[in-house]
């Protein structure tokens, strides 16, 4: 099919709330759209789930007329994390699961999310498919064949139960006392409920989501509130997720912020001492090179996949492998499930941290991350990967370069879903890293703002 992408970025279709495509008339069509192409194979069923944020309802409200316009059956799951989703499409035999969610972006933002029968993102013909129906009119289907909206009342105390199932039988985390800071998002009820039910003692953080607080200063993009509950209530830990559950970071007892690429590493040597990796790691170009240097020692394969869960999945298939991730917290436990779940990947490194009876302090000792900066370029407009590859840009590129004795790493990208770039510089001196990613950061905002 000739099609090209108009609106499907790397995690779906994302945009601020009201502009287009992220309006209400757009996610009719693009359920009447997504409707036509799953009854072409067949398809009638579709589960619709959705995070806290005010659009929310909106949005559901549009996507199932479009999907029941198109003779589309759906199932409505109220406000569930993007990983759940994906695991009560598969569980429920759907022919597919759409997630209505900006992840860790504000309430003035949202977006779409869809999942294969399989749990998986939709395969590219499928979404080229959807692409080429958008140009078409809309074509109602006769009132005898329109679908029907019903809704799945028991979906969180599912996905409760698989949560716990990721952990050996009779586990229980009692003595251990938790902080988890929901955001204000989809984990709300389900995260607190998983650890509780799992004998632990749990501090409950940002868990009364109003539409509006989503993602605003909490949850893992935002762990300071978090640092500071686990501090006040003497924790063991804390744990932090995003706005839709598919990104996790976690606090130790002495407050220090432990990360997607330390919670990987801590899972893959648990599972590498439990003789039960199969394979390596995938990691992303984000990943650091302590991560890398530190899985050489351990003997454990390692691979750079592109930024994005589309990518790490794509390689963890085409190496065969279980266990991949990235720094922001979004780890897939292949082993388990099909995506990104913060959630479930929380639990793997409790259990690491059980088997060696250690604290998340002193577990993550061995990892020593190279110093590295990241800054979000924030810019007007959306520019191209072209556009990154001027020659003045390069050209400083080869300087930083140099000025490491070849000994550092730039990567610089452009977010597929706002108008962001991504400047991170990877070196051994921590001021050289600052200077360089913050001469990049200048470059790039004089150029393109």
């Amino acid at each position: 099919m000739s099609v090209t992408r108009k609106h499907f970025g790397t995690d779906g279709i994302r945009g601020r709330v009201g502009q287009y495509p992220i309006t209400p008339d757009f996610m009719l069509r693009l359920g009447w759209a997504t409707g036509v192409a799953f009854r072409k194979k067949g398809a009638c069923r579709i589960l619709v789930g959705k995070d806290t944020r005010i659009s929310g309802y909106m949005f559901e409200s549009a996507l199932e007329s479009g999907l029941a316009s198109a003779g589309v059956n759906v199932q409505l799951l109220g406000p569930m994390p993007t990983p759940a989703v994906a695991y009560l499409t598969r569980t429920f035999h759907a022919d597919a699961g759409i997630v209505i969610s900006a992840s860790h972006n504000g309430h003035n933002d949202n977006g779409i999310k869809f999942f294969s029968s399989k749990g998986t993102k939709l395969p590219d013909d499928t979404e080229l498919m959807i692409e080429e129906l958008m140009s078409r009119p809309m074509e109602v289907v006769e009132s005898q064949l329109l679908g029907k909206a019903s809704r799945i009342n028991d979906a969180a105390g599912r996905y409760t139960e698989f949560c716990k199932s990721t952990v050996p039988n009779h586990t229980s985390f009692e003595g251990m006392k938790i902080v988890v800071d929901c955001a204000n998002g989809a984990t709300y009820k389900v995260a607190p409920n998983v650890f509780k039910e799992l004998g632990a003692e749990v501090i409950s953080l940002f868990v009364h989501p109003n539409g509006l607080n989503i993602n605003d200063q909490c949850g893992s993009t935002h762990p300071a509130p978090l640092v500071e509950a686990v501090k006040t209530h003497q924790a063991d830990l804390g744990i932090g997720f995003d706005g839709d559950g598919d990104r996790v970071v976690m606090v130790d007892h002495a407050g220090g912020v432990v990360e997607g690429d330390e919670l990987l590493f801590l899972i893959a040597r648990d599972l590498k001492e439990q003789g039960k990796l199969e394979g390596g790691v995938v990691g992303t170009q984000m990943s650091n090179l302590g991560l890398e240097l530190a899985f050489q020692t351990l003997g454990i394969p390692f691979a750079r996949a592109n930024v994005g869960d589309r990518y790490v999945m794509s390689s963890l298939l085409e190496h065969g492998w279980q266990l991949g991730g990235e720094n922001s917290g979004h780890i897939v436990c292949k082993y388990h499930t099909t995506t990104g779940d913060g959630i479930v990947a929380a639990l793997q490194v409790l259990m690491a941290l059980k088997h060696r009876g250690q604290t998340l302090a002193e577990a993550r000792q061995t990892l020593h991350k190279c110093p590295q900066r990241l800054i979000n370029i924030k810019l007007p407009v959306m520019i191209s990967e072209e556009d990154l590859k001027s020659a003045d840009i390069e050209k400083l590129s080869e300087q930083i370069i140099q000025s490491m004795d070849g000994k550092g790493r730039i990567l610089l990208r452009k977010s597929g879903t706002e108008p962001v770039i991504r400047v991170m510089v990877e070196g051994q001196d921590t001021a050289l890293v600052d200077r360089s990613a913050n001469a990049l950061a200048e470059l790039i905002h004089s150029k393109f703002s």
